[in-house]
């Protein structure tokens, strides 16, 4: 992490810097891109219906060594009463554009916990947006996010993860959401002095979906809605849990500056 920013003096020449060599790579080393972004509902309305008890259901089925069920129970009190909690609500987030904010009002409420000295950052990033060409792979949970590589060089997740700051941050690289349940799960008992929030890229369906478990483990984040060739549907939603993800997701323009604005504020918090 930071290795690109840590060269330059100030966020404007290292993100101007790794911007201009973006551009070149696009023209020497091109990737795969998506040309058009296709118009679709980020759920299906028939996948809408019941999605809450379908989301507990999968959720309970892919648990493969029940790490979810024996969370739960070590506390089923406190975390049945969360959960009853969230499912009272609507929608277990508060949305402002492509941003899903999980027991946080707005913006201002995450950054206040960015900027707090005891906290620690779990940025997570599906790779349902990483590159074709990822020299890591896809569906893994690896990210080489290398200075040299053009590929990384051209890919907004190397972009994020060389300007992260290096302490107290987390990047994590999801192919599963029982993978990054997992992490947040641990990180909360690893670090009880700390606060946990999370930072997380995922299609609209996932982020409604398991909103509800998130806020019963009671740990305020935000979720960022991916575009593009989601996954909308039930069928299309299991086959990329199981690497199958033939299309390609992006995260917009707009919201890719907002994420940025995000870790520069992190950053300059010097936490």
């Amino acid at each position: 992490m930071s290795a690109h920013w840590d060269k330059h003096n100030t966020w404007e020449d290292a993100e101007k810097s790794w911007d201009v060599r973006s551009s070149e790579l696009e023209q020497s080393h091109p990737i795969r891109q998506l040309v058009k972004i296709p118009k679709l509902p980020g759920i299906r309305p028939k996948t809408k219906k019941h999605l809450r008890w379908k989301a507990m259901n999968y959720l309970a089925k892919y648990d493969e060594e029940k790490f979810f069920i024996k969370y739960f129970f070590s506390n089923p009190i406190k975390h049945g009463f969360n959960l009853i909690r969230s499912y009272l609500t609507p929608l277990p987030f508060t949305r402002d554009d492509d941003f899903f904010f999980y027991g946080l009002k707005n913006e201002q409420e995450f950054r206040d916990m960015l900027a707090k000295k005891n906290s620690k950052l779990v940025i997570g990033f599906s790779y349902c947006h990483k590159p074709f060409e990822c020299p890591s792979g896809r569906f893994t949970q690896e990210c080489a996010h290398e200075t040299d590589n053009p590929v990384c060089g051209q890919c907004f997740i190397g972009k994020c993860v060389h300007s992260l700051p290096t302490k107290q941050v987390l990047p994590v690289f999801i192919t599963t959401v029982h993978q990054i349940g997992e992490v947040i799960v641990k990180e909360v008992k690893k670090h009880p002095k700390l606060e946990i929030t999370y930072i997380i890229t995922a299609c609209e369906m996932t982020l409604q979906m398991f909103g509800d478990w998130a806020n019963m483990m009671n740990v305020r984040g935000l979720g960022v809605r991916l575009d593009g060739q989601i996954c909308n549907t039930m069928k299309a939603f299991v086959a990329s849990e199981h690497g199958i993800k033939p299309g390609m997701a992006v995260v917009l323009d707009n919201t890719k500056t907002r994420i940025l604005d995000l870790i520069k504020f992190r950053r300059e918090a010097n936490i």
